[in-house]
C-alpha cells in the first residue's frame, strides 16, 4: 500500500473508530509502529488529525488544506477511476465542457479521450496537457500556477472564465456537507470555482466519499446550483439520505465486484 493511500485509510479508520493508538494503527494496516508515526506527522500537519494523550483522533470535520495534487492522485484510485467514468456518461459529442482541476476530475479527462468534437475549458494544465492530442478543442483560462498543484487562479482566471458560456461544468471539490454545499479552504480557488458555477448551465460534482461531511472557510455552492453528485460507498457512515434531500441527481458508484 502507497503511503499517501494508508494515510487516507488510517482517516477512513478514525471516522469509524474516533481514535487510535499507534500500536492499533500498525497493527490494522500491517506496518510497522515507525511507518504509522511518520503517517500521522504528515497527517498532523495538513491539520487532519490531532495528537491526544491516548493517541490520535480527526481534526473535527473542517477542511483546512489537502495533499498535494501527486499524493491525492494515489489516494482512493479506484474510487476516482470510477467516479470519473461515471461522469463521462453524461458528456455528449460536441458538447462544451469546463473541467476543473483536481484528482478526481484527472479521471474524468482520461474517460473523455473516447469522445468526438468536445470543446473543453480548463483551469488544470495536466489535463490540457492530458487532452492536447485527444482531438478536441482545448482551452487553458490562463492565471497564475499555484506551487503545490497544476491549478490556474487568479483575477486574469476569473475574467477568462467570465467570457464562456459552456453547457456543463465538472466541478472538483475537498469539502461537501449536507447543510453548506460545496466548500473550499482557499479563497482565490474558492473564488474561481464560484465563477466556474455561475458559468455553466449544468453542474456536475465529482467527489470521492472521504470528502463528505466536511466543511471549508468559504463557500462555492449550494445544492440548489448541483445537477448531479457523483461519489462512492466507501465511507459507510455517511448519510446519503441527508444528501439525496437537497441535490437533484445523487450517484452513488457501486465498489467493484471480487470474484
Amino acid at each position: 500500500m502507497l503511503p499517501a493511500d494508508r494515510e487516507q485509510r488510517i482517516i477512513t479508520f478514525l471516522q469509524t473508530n474516533k481514535q487510535a493508538t499507534v500500536r492499533t494503527l500498525a497493527t490494522e494496516f500491517n506496518v510497522h509502529a515507525a511507518t504509522i508515526r511518520r503517517d500521522l506527522h504528515k497527517l498532523e500537519q495538513f491539520n487532519q488529525i490531532k495528537r491526544t494523550h491516548g493517541g490520535v483522533v480527526l481534526n473535527n470535520t473542517e477542511v483546512w488544506d489537502e495533499l498535494n495534487f501527486d499524493d491525492r492522485e494515489t489516494t482512493f484510485y479506484d474510487e476516482k477511476r470510477r467516479i470519473g467514468q461515471k461522469a463521462a456518461d453524461f458528456v455528449d459529442d460536441n458538447d462544451t465542457l469546463i473541467i476543473d482541476s483536481g484528482s478526481t476530475t484527472l479521471h474524468f479527462a482520461h474517460a473523455l479521450k473516447s469522445k468526438h468534437n468536445l470543446t473543453i475549458i480548463t483551469n488544470d494544465i495536466y489535463i490540457a496537457s492530458l487532452l492536447k492530442s485527444s482531438g478536441h478543442h482545448i482551452i487553458v483560462t490562463g492565471g497564475s500556477l499555484h506551487p503545490d498543484n497544476y491549478v490556474l487562479n487568479g483575477a486574469l482566471t476569473l475574467t477568462n472564465l467570465s467570457s464562456f458560456n459552456p453547457l456543463k461544468l465538472f466541478l472538483a471539490t475537498p469539502a461537501i456537507d449536507a447543510h453548506k454545499g460545496v466548500t473550499h479552504y482557499n479563497d482565490t480557488l474558492a473564488a474561481t470555482k464560484r465563477q466556474m458555477v455561475a458559468q455553466a448551465k449544468a453542474v456536475y460534482v465529482l467527489a470521492d466519499s472521504s470528502k463528505f461531511d466536511k466543511v471549508s472557510l468559504y463557500s462555492v455552492c449550494n445544492f440548489q446550483h448541483i445537477t448531479t453528485l457523483i461519489t462512492d460507498n466507501t465511507h459507510s457512515d455517511i448519510n446519503w439520505d441527508d444528501y439525496q434531500a437537497h441535490v437533484e441527481q445523487l450517484i452513488i458508484i457501486d465498489p467493484p465486484t471480487t470474484t
